[in-house]
């Protein structure tokens, strides 16, 4: 049997990809219709009544029903057109892979004002839901509100980077922007998957759980996507790394020290808070792992663009438990939230922010190394010496 390639394990992923956004479509368009009409058929709703219980399924929605009627407009546009936004993402990747250049382009115009429309009635019913109000509480409302301005962040810089004339900056942007996208369908994956690895426990604590990583398993996946699709060894114009041995260390020493005290702080909640660390430190690591070799293994081939790339997103990496205690600070202090819920959001966001950084970082790093190569050219030669005639 042979043994599988890059390329087959690439293909792999993007059938996955394209097979989870196809199926999550139909129910993002569908999920608000029971709202609006009562009866109404709602496929999500059915599918994990189905994997998991009725019940498990009716309590979990039973608070939902003042929130949304509240902001049932613009949830409606949310919902349908990011079930559209499903469908353009795999539409995206092909025409790109293929290299059909107008295609892409008129999708890709489709995209950006999809995401903007649909981010928009998101952020109404984010404006008008109290944080207390939204779906298993403020931490939850406060990781919608990160993916959201993410999202449009991520998309507005994809388009500069378009316009700009630099299609690698263009392709990570975009990828990025998808990777937040992508919470949705993952998100209901997991109420449908963990309630088998944590029985008995509601979608509202479920739900808990499968926020301690979303961030960081879609941003994960949009740095695998990217490095897959740029497979240049390295850079003219390069230079030294941006992201050198002291740099790292730092960064790991930092980290270091606030993840332990993530770790301590969360095991001080009992089986509540082990069950929300666990959801966080696996990903994590996992995520680590394989940054830690993808550097590594750059490094023994000689690939320096590759090393660098991997070095700049594991240094925002080991950096996000950082971010998250200071988070946590912010959270208790300006929103005046319980310690645990504080936590909860503080950690739920640290490896997106981070990761949205080093992928800023990455964009300046390419920047720069496209001016150095530009001032080289464009330098002017050194005269050539007289030379002094032979008698």
């Amino acid at each position: 049997m042979r043994p599988w390639t890059s390329s087959t394990w690439r293909r792999v992923a993007a059938v996955t990809v394209t097979a989870v956004c196809v199926g999550y479509a139909p129910i993002a368009m569908s999920e608000l219709w029971p709202y609006a009409r009562p009866g109404a058929p709602a496929f999500g709703e059915s599918l994990l009544a189905h994997a998991v219980s009725p019940r498990y399924v009716a309590d979990a929605l039973a608070t939902r029903v003042a929130p949304y009627r509240h902001s049932l407009i613009p949830m409606i546009v949310h919902s349908v057109l990011g079930g559209l936004l499903m469908l353009l993402g795999p539409a995206q990747l092909l025409t790109a892979t293929r290299r059909r250049a107008r295609p892409h382009r008129a999708l890709g115009v489709l995209f950006a004002v999809t995401v903007y429309a649909s981010m928009a009635g998101a952020g109404l019913y984010l404006v008008r839901t109290a944080p207390r109000d939204a779906f298993s509480g403020a931490a939850f409302w406060i990781v919608l509100a990160t993916i959201l301005v993410g999202t449009v962040l991520s998309v507005t810089f994809g388009i500069l980077a378009a316009v700009g004339g630099f299609p690698d900056l263009h392709q990570r942007w975009m990828l990025l922007c998808y990777g937040f996208l992508l919470t949705a369908p993952l998100l209901r994956l997991e109420w449908g998957a963990l309630p088998a690895l944590l029985p008995g426990l509601p979608m509202t604590e479920i739900n808990r759980v499968a926020i301690m990583h979303l961030g960081s398993l879609v941003v994960f996946g949009a740095l695998l996507a990217s490095r897959a699709r740029d497979r240049r060894d390295t850079v003219e114009g390069l230079g030294r790394s941006w992201a050198p041995l002291p740099v790292t260390a730092v960064a790991h020493l930092a980290g270091a020290a606030a993840l332990g005290w993530i770790v301590q702080a969360l095991s001080a909640y009992g089986a509540g808070g082990r069950r929300l660390l666990a959801g966080y430190l696996v990903p994590y690591a996992l995520a680590y792992a394989v940054m830690a070799l993808g550097a590594r293994r750059a490094a023994r081939e000689d690939r320096p663009w590759a090393r660098e790339e991997w070095r700049i997103q594991l240094t925002g990496l080991c950096l996000a438990p950082v971010v998250s205690a200071g988070a946590v600070a912010v959270f208790r202090h300006t929103l005046g939230l319980d310690r645990l819920t504080a936590l909860t959001a503080g950690v739920a966001i640290g490896c997106g922010l981070t990761a949205f950084g080093a992928t800023q970082v990455v964009s300046l790093r390419l920047m720069y190394a496209r001016e150095v190569r530009r001032r080289s050219a464009s330098a002017p030669l050194p005269a050539a010496r007289p030379t002094t005639p032979v008698a």
